[in-house]
C-alpha cells in the first residue's frame, strides 16, 4: 500500500480541520505531504496561531506552494491521492478549469490526471450558482466532493469532537481509521437480537 498523501491547505476558513486531518493521517501512518496557499497560511495562522512550518512534525515534507517544480508536481512520484482541505471557492474552480498556477492546484491536476483519489472539502456558504458549477466540474472529473457538514448522531459535545467526525470521514475515503471516530450503528443487533447502541460504539 502507498503511504505518500498529499494535503492541500487554500485560504478558507476550516484551518481546524486541516490541522485535524493531518494528525490523523500521521497517527494513521501514513506519510503526509503538505502544501499551504498564501491564503492558507493566513487561515492557519488566524484560526490556529500556527504556520506551515508548525505541522512539519506531523509530515514527510512541507512544500512552498510556489514551488511548481516539487516533487508532487509529477505524476511520477506516486501517491494513494489528495486532500484538498479546506478548499476555497478560488482552489476549487483553479483545479475544475486545470489552471495550475501554485503547486497546490498542480498537484491536484496530476492527482486527477493519474486517476488518483482527490478529495476536495469546500469551505463557503451560501454557494452560488457558478461555485456549484465548478464543484460538478470536479466531482464529473472524478474528484470526490466532502462538504464540512456537521454530523449529530455521534452527539458531539465540543467543536473539537465535531471536526474530527469530519476527519473521520475524511479518511473513511481512503481506507483509513481514524482514532475515536463514532460510527453510527442503528439498526444492528448482536448475535442475541439484541439492538446495539450507538453510544457504544463511541466509548
Amino acid at each position: 500500500m502507498n503511504k505518500r498523501i498529499i494535503v492541500g491547505i487554500s485560504g478558507a476558513s476550516g484551518a481546524p480541520l486541516a490541522l485535524d486531518v493531518v494528525r490523523a493521517l500521521h497517527g494513521a501512518g501514513m506519510e503526509v505531504h503538505l502544501v499551504v496557499t498564501r491564503g492558507g497560511e493566513k487561515t492557519l495562522c488566524h484560526e490556529c496561531g500556527l504556520r506551515a512550518e508548525d505541522l512539519a512534525p506531523y509530515c514527510a515534507a512541507v512544500y512552498d506552494s510556489a514551488d511548481i517544480g516539487a516533487a508532487i508536481a509529477s505524476g511520477s512520484f506516486r501517491t494513494r491521492g489528495m486532500i484538498v482541505v479546506p478548499a476555497s471557492m478560488k482552489t476549487v474552480a483553479g483545479i475544475a478549469c486545470g489552471y495550475s498556477d501554485n503547486l497546490l492546484l498542480r498537484a491536484a491536476d496530476v492527482t486527477l490526471k493519474e486517476r488518483r483519489r482527490l478529495v476536495v472539502v469546500p469551505r463557503e456558504c451560501p454557494l452560488s450558482s457558478i461555485h456549484l458549477k465548478n464543484l460538478l466540474e470536479l466531482s464529473q472529473a472524478g474528484a470526490v466532493v466532502l462538504p464540512p457538514v456537521i454530523s449529530c448522531y455521534s452527539k458531539p459535545g465540543s467543536v473539537q469532537e465535531m471536526l474530527h467526525h469530519l476527519t473521520g470521514k475524511i479518511l473513511d475515503l481512503f481506507d483509513l481509521e481514524a482514532e475515536d471516530f463514532c460510527r453510527w450503528t442503528g439498526g444492528l443487533r448482536d448475535a442475541r437480537g439484541a439492538a446495539l447502541q450507538e453510544k457504544e460504539e463511541c466509548e
